[in-house]
């Protein structure tokens, strides 16, 4: 029988490449966005090359009313979550005091509340049942001060120190929760948070998403707690340990600067 996994954030980027790379492994698949039509493109053609079943739902997942409604559909339609990745997320750019309280409060709902609403409600059931996966899509942005980037950075910090939580309370249960740490990767990320000129990112070779998505999945079957993708920025996290705090800020605030 095979088993179902719900992935957030699923219309592009890691949580799109995660799509495929569970379809491929004959799961059924619960895709939410905000994009309906790239979903049901999705579903046709996933359907189609790999033969396993398909659910998709075009919701605002920074909306709480609408995450409740994916879990009431879910629910209806008699679906067991199995392995949930929470994907969804994004990031601005922008000295605190000018940036939108707007947008910042959906990027809180959407990177926090969202993935916080939907780890709670599918753990519990996970653990009745002494089996399931979880993986939270954090950042190597969550180990670090973000000038610049503030609320995002803190918002990614949330969710590492959850997942890690997690992880410790529900150990022996066989439940497993990775919390997945990519630094920056080429997808859609840069230009929603207008950080396409910086030196975080600007003239460089960047992971893709489905390399991304491939270790994260690696990860996740190994039920590995923190997987922190590439070699550099795995040195990075270790070296932050041992840096003064000033100087890091520094640092992040440095690369965060448009060039």
């Amino acid at each position: 029988m095979s088993k179902n996994v719900l992935i957030t954030g699923a219309s592009s980027g890691i949580g799109f490449e995660f799509a495929g790379i569970f379809a491929s492994k004959k799961y059924n698949l619960v895709l939410a966005a905000r994009s309906l039509e790239k979903l049901e493109e999705m579903k046709k053609d996933l359907e189609k090359t790999y033969g396993i079943q398909c659910m998709v739902l075009g919701l605002d997942l920074s909306v709480l009313a609408e995450v409740e409604e994916l879990v009431a559909k879910v629910k209806s339609a008699g679906i067991q979550i199995d392995i949930l990745i929470n994907n969804a997320g994004f990031g601005d750019f922008g000295f605190f005091t000018e940036t939108k309280w707007d947008k910042e409060l959906q990027m809180i709902n959407l990177n926090i509340t969202a993935l916080t609403y939907l780890s709670k409600t599918y753990a519990k059931e996970m653990a009745a049942r002494k089996d399931g996966k979880i993986l939270n899509v954090a950042s190597t942005a969550a180990f670090l001060p973000g000038p610049l980037m503030a609320v995002y950075y803190a918002t990614k910090a949330y969710v590492l120190s959850l997942s890690e939580a997690l992880a410790n309370e529900l150990s022996g249960s066989g439940v497993t929760v990775t919390a997945l740490c990519p630094g920056p990767t080429t997808s859609g990320f840069q230009a929603v948070a207008d950080i396409e000129s910086s030196a975080l990112v600007k003239g460089k070779k960047l992971p893709t998403s489905k390399q991304v998505a491939e270790y994260g999945y690696d990860a996740l079957m190994k039920g590995k707690r923190v997987a922190i993708e590439g070699l550099m920025n795995k040195l990075q996290i270790f070296f932050v340990r041992f840096a003064p705090r000033d100087m890091i800020t520094a640092v992040v605030r440095k690369m965060s600067e448009k060039v």
